[in-house]
């Protein structure tokens, strides 16, 4: 199939079949953007901007509505937004940014910024809060629920098999057995579709029940301003009369003493009265750092499930669905590369699902292999360079049958410890990791624990052959 070239830095619009597709660049971007970055940062910082783009595709202006919103935009995400522009286009863009209500352009070139913002302190959070969603709204209550996540449109494999299950059963019963249920895994597996699931169809049942899905990150806010403006009986009335509370990531609350306080005592209040409380996380209740023991207890109180890394059938089937939720069809053997090539989480899977059907759309090309290729380049190339010890914990675990979920637990059968300690092994042979941050990656161990699996692992790889092999095959597996 003959490939037809990427649009150079002399074409205008009337190259191509869409007449905005200046605007349509930016679509483009901005689509990418909402699968990399959590709902509440997009939609606070991205969706509201409007873009200006030249004639000739060389720059793209974007109006912002204050100076505040302007430097923290240019400072945190104007380098990802230059490097998506200019892969979707194939040529460099020059962003700029400009005050809406004067159109002054205050900056020229947004430079790409490597580092992540960083994380909001419980004093803070509250300025930079994104206000509250219109959506989901059940009988004049604000639910902050997304209809569109529900147990039809999740996909079911056996990474997910158990979770789904007690997720339904919580949905259809709650109030009563798995309270709290407490779903774990690492970024982008489904927890988050998982909660919303179990609100929707709890609506759906009962349309009447209190509902609310809500981050840590918006609690700790919520928390912030009820002792800012001392209207700590709205807080209670809020939080402690739902019939169901779903809220992501508890671990946000670590060093948040105050926002651990009012939790526990909201915990507390919705268990009497026997409102169910789902919660995730991405490790375990016993593997949160800096939370307090009451209130670690009481996570650990119902059942605890994990959410594994999706295998490959699950993976293509996620891909075709999703696809077709967007209006389009992704070919089976398409959907079987892309689902090779990308193998941590479900969100990664998803956003190189966007870029392709973005860069399908703006160059006007069908869905190929050789397309997503082309799409998926930087991707391709940053993963033939890099090996992460999420895929090794992966590997490993699959090449010993074991779950993923125990390379960070704190089970210690020989089963379970030995791969752990190969995957230590090769995490500090093939990663940039140090000691201490490859404890952390299985399950907040210590870095004496990890050097002693190296040492142990790399002492015996002398002495036996079959262990020899075993590493061996492991090592070409990861570097593909």
């Amino acid at each position: 199939m003959h490939e037809e070239p990427l649009p150079s830095q002399d074409a205008t619009p009337d190259d191509f079949e869409d007449a905005h597709a200046g605007q349509g660049l930016w679509q483009a971007c901005a689509e990418l953007l909402a699968q990399e970055l959590p709902e509440q940062q997009f939609n606070t910082w991205i969706k509201p901007l409007t873009a200006q783009v030249a004639p000739d595709f060389s720059k793209v202006t974007l109006l912002v509505a204050n100076r505040f919103k302007l430097d923290w935009i240019r400072a945190q995400y104007g380098g990802r937004i230059s490097a998506l522009l200019q892969d979707l286009y194939g040529q460099p863009v020059t962003v700029e940014l400009a005050l809406a209500q004067r159109e002054a352009v205050v900056r020229t070139y947004v430079r790409p910024a490597p580092a992540e913002a960083p994380a909001p302190s419980e004093t803070l959070y509250a300025s930079a809060a994104a206000p509250a969603s219109e959506e989901g709204m059940a009988g004049g209550f604000r639910t902050r629920l997304n209809p569109a996540l529900t147990f039809d449109t999740l996909v079911e494999g056996t990474a997910n098999r158990m979770a789904r299950s007690a997720a339904m059963h919580v949905a259809g019963s709650p109030g009563h057995l798995y309270n709290p249920l407490f779903i774990y895994g690492g970024v982008g597996l489904g927890k988050t579709h998982l909660v919303h699931a179990v609100g929707n169809k709890l609506l759906e049942d009962r349309p009447d029940a209190k509902v609310l899905y809500i981050h840590a990150e918006q609690f700790v806010s919520d928390v912030v301003k009820s002792y800012q403006r001392r209207t700590f009986d709205d807080f209670k009335a809020r939080y402690h009369s739902l019939d169901l509370l779903l809220i992501d990531d508890v671990q946000f609350f670590a060093n948040k003493d105050r926002t651990q306080e009012e939790f526990f005592n909201a915990f507390e209040a919705l268990l009497a009265k026997k409102s169910h409380i789902v919660m995730t996380s991405d490790t375990y209740p016993k593997g949160l750092a800096n939370i307090h023991e009451r209130l670690v207890s009481r996570f650990d109180s119902g059942l605890t499930v994990a959410i594994e890394p999706p295998e490959l059938e699950m993976r293509v089937a996620i891909l075709i669905n999703k696809a077709r939720s967007e209006g389009a069809e992704m070919p089976e053997e398409v959907a079987f590369f892309v689902a090779k090539n990308v193998r941590s989480n479900v969100r990664e899977l998803e956003g190189a699902l966007r870029k392709i059907l973005a860069y399908s759309r703006f160059n006007q090309k069908d869905v190929s292999i050789q397309l997503a290729r082309e799409a998926l380049r930087d991707l391709l190339s940053i993963q033939n360079r890099q090996i992460s010890v999420e895929n090794i914990q992966k590997t490993v675990a699959d090449y010993y049958k074991i779950k993923v979920a125990d390379m960070y637990s704190k089970k210690r059968p020989a089963s379970i410890a030995r791969p752990r300690q190969i995957a230590m092994y090769l995490a500090k042979e093939l990663t940039q990791k140090s000691l201490p941050e490859i404890g952390e990656l299985f399950g907040g161990r210590d870095h004496t624990t990890v050097l002693h699996a190296v040492r142990k692992i790399g002492a015996e790889r002398q002495q036996l052959t079959e262990l020899n092999q075993q590493l061996h095959v492991l090592e070409q597996t990861l570097k593909g």
